[in-house]
């Protein structure tokens, strides 16, 4: 139950920012798992079962508060959904000691963009049609093969490039839910095609999965509350020094130094 009750908090408080920010819900969830020894390839799976539940939730408040740009919507929305498919099948293919280490520098070179992300002022302009699709495949590719990256990749891209603060986190957490149903049904035909060599542990996550959905789904339209108090760099600073740690505490336990 304290096991069942932490992923809870963990997925409120993840769904709480990125559903503010549209960032951050998979890398810090991913990095929570793999701080209890889960392999990279069930993290993913684990994170991107939770987040069918709370990208629709997230979605569909970001959709009825009308914050959906459509065009940019249906210009990015293949190309998440193509790198999401082919990053799972990449991350199935392999051990997950073998992956452990490069998933782990992931994630922590996303938490020092998060930072890096919170000193600087972007304006709002227009953003270029040819900047959508590298954005759509690397940051479906990164969220699937690294347990998340899709905000912290897409969202941060589109508003570097000058897009309107409402619109691009409202589009990208639309996008994300057809992006994650994506990388789930792929890690499901790795699973049934026996692809996927060490799938038969995913059960043990269950609990895990469980509490991410409850925490996540009880956030999502709580989330624009929650922050109206908090300033964006300040939340920002504080989850990406949250992922900095964590895997620096991977890292550690890598290298046997604790």
């Amino acid at each position: 139950m304290q096991e069942f009750l932490l992923f809870v908090v963990v997925g409120f408080l993840a769904q709480a920012v990125d559903g503010a920010l549209g960032m951050a819900y998979g890398v810090v969830c991913s990095t929570t798992l793999l701080g209890f020894g889960v392999s990279p390839a069930h993290a993913s799976a684990s994170v991107h079962a939770a987040e069918l539940f709370t990208t629709a939730a997230s979605g569909s408040a970001h959709l009825y508060h009308r914050n959906i740009d459509w065009k940019l919507f249906w210009r990015l929305m293949p190309f998440g959904v193509i790198g999401g498919i082919l990053g799972a099948y990449v991350l199935t293919s392999f051990e997950g000691a073998v992956m452990k280490p490069y998933v782990t520098t992931y994630l922590a070179l996303v938490g020092a963009w998060l930072l890096f992300r919170s000193f600087r002022r972007i304006p709002s302009k227009p953003v270029p049609a040819a900047a959508v699709p590298p954005l759509g495949l690397g940051g479906g590719f990164l969220d699937a093969a690294g347990g998340g990256g899709w905000g912290p990749i897409v969202t941060t891209g589109l508003l570097g490039f000058g897009g309107t603060p409402r619109y691009v986190i409202g589009t990208v957490n639309a996008t994300e839910f057809l992006t994650t149903l994506s990388v789930s049904m792929t890690f499901l035909f790795a699973l049934l095609t026996g692809h996927w060599a060490e799938a038969g542990a995913l059960a043990e996550n269950l609990i895990a999965v469980a509490g991410l959905v409850l925490g996540g789904v009880i956030a999502a339209p709580m989330a624009g509350l929650m922050v109206k108090s908090i300033a964006e760099k300040t939340l920002l600073r504080l989850v990406g020094t949250l992922i900095i740690l964590l895997a620096g505490w991977q890292t550690a336990q890598l290298f046997d130094l604790v």
